[in-house]
């Protein structure tokens, strides 16, 4: 079984917390370093940032980790073996998230087959269209037992919801508005009112809600309309802070109970 359907299917009510950051930043060899720190911390999932020159639907903070990432000389075929390296001693679901331009130079067949010999579990592809995943990449990345993961916003049709939520296995990724990632200090009555709506729908897939949680109020907001948190600028602030991965994640917990 992929390892995010065997997550989300043994957490019970748990709610889970899964975070990003971008491999190479803030050192070149820190990835798998900072992978097996927040598997031990009890971090239930992690999102692996591919750098990439021009990440349209990133705020300034991931900017900028990409830009620190791709000139310590990170790249996609890089990755993976850093990721291969560090394969056997990782239990959790590790997810790729990174542009479609970078897939595809890459290669896309070669691109899946990389991600199950290196351990990864599923891709989330921001602008990859979704005629595109079902026509074309979702037959492969089947083959591979591979799990793409869709994204929608709260500007994203209730037939085009549905239509993702019927197309796609692992969870459906929530983000939390319609503007780029970063940290917010609450969630408004917008925010609230479609995470409602979303949840009302009682969608087949698990919903995992990100962008802008970096409090305990948007923590809990989030928490209680999904099955839990993807944290990703607030992290990547404090792991290029302290330039390192315990004394991160110690800062985070700290700053969501605030």
């Amino acid at each position: 079984m992929n390892k995010i359907n065997k997550l989300f299917e043994g957490r019970g009510g748990r709610k889970l917390l899964s975070l990003y950051f971008c491999a190479g930043c803030p050192t070149f060899a820190g990835t798998g370093d900072v992978i097996k720190t927040l598997q031990r911390r009890g971090i239930d999932m992690i999102e692996v940032g591919i750098p990439f020159s021009d990440p349209l639907a990133d705020g300034p903070v991931i900017q900028s980790a990409s830009t620190v990432s791709l000139k310590n000389g990170m790249t996609l075929s890089k990755l993976f073996e850093q990721l291969e390296e560090i394969k056997e001693e990782v239990e959790i679901p590790l997810v790729l998230m990174g542009y479609l331009n970078v897939v595809l130079h890459y290669g896309l067949e070669k691109f899946c087959q990389s991600c199950a010999k290196s351990g990864v579990s599923g891709v989330i592809i921001p602008d990859l269209p979704l005629s595109d995943y079902m026509k074309v990449m979702k037959p492969i990345a089947d083959s591979y037992n591979l799990r793409i993961i869709m994204m929608i916003t709260p500007e994203t049709s209730e037939e085009r919801i549905r239509l993702i939520d019927e197309h796609t296995d692992g969870f459906i990724y929530m983000v939390s508005s319609a503007s780029i990632t970063g940290t917010q200090n609450n969630f408004g009555n917008t925010n609230l009112k479609y995470f409602e709506r979303i949840k009302n729908m009682n969608l087949q897939n698990p919903r995992m809600i990100g962008f802008g949680i970096s409090n305990r109020q948007t923590l809990e907001s989030a928490q209680e309309n999904a099955a839990g948190v993807i944290i990703g600028s607030k992290f990547v602030s404090l792991l290029n802070e302290t330039e390192d991965a315990e004394s991160a994640i110690n800062e985070l917990f700290e700053d969501l109970k605030k």
